[in-house]
């Protein structure tokens, strides 16, 4: 194993032997094939080194979130969770996820790019153990997982028990977004990217 993939966590021991660490993977697509994209995408989570896939939720259409609300006019994405064991660090999990975006056709990420676009693979890290991390590049829990119903949907039925560290439950998380949205409160977000 090379100690490399293993290292540049600040929450995670800095050895070989580092046991496995659960994280969630959002997957969403809403250009070309959806259903092939987010098919292929879960399997190469699965081929990625130091990490197994656990299991992904049935993935769900969605309406497009974009930076002025829910979007019924552009093309709907494809979502799901994929829960994944992994000895690899956040963010060099992270990197293989672009990795992964970029061969499904997505343009590399810069900082000057919108951020509620149109995209082939949107693959974003949610969380990763217990980890959480505030650097320039990588944060954990991801800071929108729990306004995002089809985030929180999916991961809630794969992992009934599942959490976000800081945030709390993902069930309670859901019924708490569910409850604003009825309400007319809280951050419209029916669908789209994380």
């Amino acid at each position: 194993m090379s100690r490399r993939l293993a290292q540049d966590s600040p929450s995670l021991p800095d050895d070989d032997q580092r046991p496995a660490q659960r994280a969630v993977v959002a997957v969403g697509a809403n250009l070309g094939d959806r259903a092939d994209t987010v098919a292929r995408a879960v399997a190469e989570l699965d081929g990625l080194p130091l990490t197994r896939l656990v299991r992904a939720a049935e993935p769900l259409e969605t309406v497009a979130l974009t930076l002025d609300g829910p979007d019924a006019e552009a093309p709907a994405y494809l979502n799901t969770v994929a829960l994944v064991d992994t000895r690899l660090a956040p963010s060099v999990l992270l990197a293989y996820l672009h990795a992964i975006e970029q061969r499904h056709g997505r343009a590399p990420r810069t900082a000057d790019q919108p951020r509620w676009q149109d995209r082939t693979l949107d693959l974003d890290l949610i969380v990763h153990g217990d980890a959480v991390i505030d650097t320039p590049t990588l944060v954990l829990p991801h800071p929108r997982a729990a306004e995002r119903d089809f985030v929180l949907g999916p991961w809630l039925a794969v992992d009934p028990d599942a959490a976000i560290p800081g945030r709390g439950r993902v069930d309670a998380l859901l019924a708490a977004l569910s409850d604003a949205h009825a309400s007319g409160a809280g951050p419209g977000a029916p669908g789209g990217a994380p």
